[in-house]
């Protein structure tokens, strides 16, 4: 099989200072927050998108923005809609984008999260690669999963099915609002492939078969880590289209196709698409990846 190995194994990656340029910028965007339903909203801009859940006593945050100045805002923007405290952050899973404002959150909150998405955070904390967060910020409420739960009077489900856009991705289920929140599973805002991160342990095949297992519960409207709320015909089709995709690539990968002639087929730009000027690999190329180590 004729293999571009340099081209698979060390992909373009922007540096620190590019990183850091990045997540200056990406914080000081305004947010816009949008109620998705009673006492339910999404908010986007700074960074992923973010959820707040207004319950009982207390507001449960969905993922908290990009930087520490972003995390304030995010804090002013839930205090704009209730007097209500927050009591408890779920992450969805552990880049930077939808993690470092917690830097700004109070102290003493339940942070939920897959365990691999605590071990992504202390790794990033580690290397410095958006600057740090406190240890009393990391996920102090871990689990393998799945967990449910009854925060502030709202049910939870919060489940894991494998490695999918990182190796610690949870899906947020609000089963009495047939509500998701996906996080960057499905994540269309500047990508138009999913986005997969094999230096955080992402699969190609994890995230067919999350999405999978996504639109098995009773779910209508899913709310994506960058970009709009899809439907659940939405999540559909675009399941449809990479399942195709990855079937393409299996049997080029099994002609003994290189990584350029997949790409070419597949129309991927080279050498990735762009997203918020990050260079990000398109999922043809990691599936191509993957499926040539089997």
């Amino acid at each position: 099989m004729k293999m571009d190995s340099e081209k698979l194994n060390n992909p373009q990656r922007p540096s620190l200072q590019e990183i850091q340029r990045h997540v200056e910028a990406w914080g000081a965007e305004p947010l816009a927050v949008h109620e998705v339903r009673d006492n339910v909203y999404w908010v986007e801009g700074a960074g992923g998108n973010s959820g707040i859940v207004v319950g009982q006593d207390g507001v449960i945050v969905i993922d908290a923005k990009v930087s520490a100045g972003a995390g304030k805002r995010l804090l002013d923007e839930i205090a704009g809609i209730t007097a209500k405290p927050v009591t408890h952050v779920i992450l969805t899973h552990g880049d930077g984008d939808h993690v470092m404002g917690l830097a700004s959150f109070p102290a003493e909150l339940t942070i939920i999260a897959h365990h691999n998405c605590k071990r992504d955070m202390q790794a990033a904390n580690a290397a410095g690669l958006m600057g740090t967060i406190p240890d009393a910020a990391l996920p102090n409420q871990t689990f393998e999963t799945k967990e449910y739960a009854t925060l502030e009077g709202v049910r939870f489900e919060l489940l894991y099915f494998g490695p999918s856009h990182t190796s610690g991705d949870v899906i947020v289920y609000l089963p009495d609002y047939k509500l998701i929140f996906a996080g960057d599973i499905l994540a269309w805002g500047g990508s138009p492939t999913p986005t997969v991160h094999e230096e955080k342990g992402g699969s190609a095949a994890g995230w067919l078969a999350t999405v999978q297992e996504m639109l098995k519960l009773d779910a209508d409207s899913f709310v994506t880590g960058h970009g709009d709320v899809q439907s659940k015909a939405e999540v559909q089709q675009k399941l449809e289209q990479f399942q195709t995709q990855y079937d393409e690539i299996k049997a080029m990968v099994a002609a003994g196709e290189s990584i350029d002639e997949v790409e070419k087929a597949m129309a991927v730009d080279t050498p990735a698409p762009q997203a918020r000027g990050l260079r990000l690999p398109s999922f043809a190329s990691v599936a191509y990846h993957q499926l040539s180590k089997e």
